[in-house]
């Protein structure tokens, strides 16, 4: 039920993105058609039907090539999640949790579900995560006597997790890899960068918007009570049996996550080689220490992402062939170039200030179009703009569609500060994107 709930969701944003791209694009080609009748050499109509023609076989030869490190790294968290990595971590952040949610019950089953949603989240699993969100927003709604309004703790909870800290962004990694990147974890660094710089904005935005939106006067129903249908049961333990660890435990691991950063800054050539092969070992080690049968484990997780390589196949021909047609058209250019031009000299491009905004809209169309930009000669994966385009990806979440999955399995219309929220913190992760970037990247 969750997985089909996402998938109608951002069905809706995707339809329109999908069907305006294609319409503005034929309108822009025609325009020129019409002005430039008669005109020698190839219309571009004509210009236009090739680039969706290579556009669509590209799409597939990109896919195909991503089966194989997807179903590497799904392997490798497989072997770390059935060793209970994402059980350890949970325990790590619950007295933290707990402080930042002071109204929900540290035994509550609320607790529990945000904290394994931002375990999740954290590792990159965000078919876990979507299921504990779900069930975190349920229970958070029987403890909010304002229905139908989102609560204090609702804000707190989707702001943290549009923006949560990423440590392994598999999903880029794998479309770097298979775009022929010669460092395709290079993005590690920036990501848990920029995602901790936006993580931190968003629970600041949220303590300081939240008394500019305060909750109805009087307390009682405002809204229909939820009939949403309890979401699929992901695989570990019940949220309500998570024990946490002594608090110095977290506080001690939230200052290695942090002081990971200023590390792979400073030593990061030396370090980059070492991630992707260090993954494997240090995964694979811990689920044989743990007891996980490591080679059934590995070729479970490895058939799963050889699936999810195959199934994005066709929304990657969708999204590639409207993107070809924008550009080919040149309405891109029309639309993003007066604007690229006076923000590159700030280290944003053009094709920056499209992912940011698709990033905020679709994660699939966002992802779509950094496999096209990866793909482009004049771009690659190891340029600046690569980069930078790699790490908004994996560093900022799809606000407008979360907020619309979570809210509506609650029925919670009023989001209060919420979206502001979730907005600032994707401006955060942009921009902190770029300040990184910039200064490990720039010149490339």
């Amino acid at each position: 039920m969750a997985a089909a709930a996402r998938r109608q969701e951002e069905g809706t944003f995707v339809n329109g993105i999908f069907l305006g791209i294609v319409l503005v694009a034929f309108g822009a080609a025609a325009f020129r058609q019409l002005g430039e009748a008669g005109a020698a050499g190839s219309s571009p109509m004509e210009s236009m039907g090739k680039a969706m023609v290579e556009a669509a076989g590209g799409s597939v030869t990109l896919a195909l090539g991503m089966v194989g490190v997807m179903a590497l790294f799904l392997g490798v968290m497989k072997v770390a999640e059935k060793g209970g990595l994402l059980l350890i971590i949970a325990r790590t952040v619950r007295p933290l949790m707990v402080r930042l949610f002071p109204g929900v019950p540290g035994d509550h089953p609320a607790m529990g579900a945000m904290i394994l949603n931002i375990s999740a989240n954290v590792l990159g699993l965000g078919n876990a995560a979507t299921p504990f969100g779900i069930r975190a927003m349920q229970e958070l709604d029987t403890l909010n006597p304002h229905k139908g309004v989102a609560s204090d703790p609702m804000a707190m909870f989707l702001a943290i997790n549009t923006a949560s800290v990423t440590i392994l962004p598999t999903g880029v990694i794998a479309l770097r890899a298979a775009a022929g990147s010669q460092d395709p974890a290079g993005v590690v660094s920036t990501t848990l960068f920029a995602t901790i710089i936006s993580t931190a904005v968003a629970i600041v935005a949220v303590l300081s918007l939240r008394r500019f939106f305060p909750l109805p006067a009087a307390v009682g129903n405002t809204g229909a009570v939820s009939a949403a249908a309890p979401p699929e049961t992901p695989p570990g333990p019940p949220p309500e049996s998570i024990d946490g660890y002594p608090a110095w435990v977290g506080w001690f691991a939230l200052g290695g996550v942090a002081a990971i950063v200023p590390l792979t800054i400073a030593y990061g050539p030396a370090i980059g080689p070492w991630i992707m092969p260090g993954i494997m070992v240090g995964m694979l080690l811990f689920g044989a220490v743990r007891g996980v049968p490591v080679y059934e484990a590995f070729v479970e997780g490895a058939r799963e992402g050889f699936e999810i390589a195959v199934r994005i196949i066709p929304y990657l021909v969708a999204i590639l062939v409207a993107i070809a047609m924008l550009r080919d058209s040149g309405a891109l250019e029309a639309i993003i170039g007066p604007i690229g031009r006076l923000t590159a000299p700030f280290g944003v491009p053009g094709e920056a200030l499209t992912m940011g905004l698709l990033r905020s809209l679709s994660g699939s169309g966002a992802f779509a179009y950094l496999a096209s930009a990866l793909q482009d000669p004049a771009i690659g994966p190891d340029s600046y703009t690569g980069y930078l385009l790699s790490t908004i990806q994996g560093s900022t979440e799809t606000t407008f569609y979360v907020l619309a999955v979570y809210f509506g399995a609650v029925q919670v219309r009023k989001f209060r500060h919420t979206l502001a929220a979730g907005l600032i913190a994707d401006a955060a992760g942009v921009a902190s994107a770029v300040a990184i970037c910039w200064f490990l990247y720039a010149g490339r």
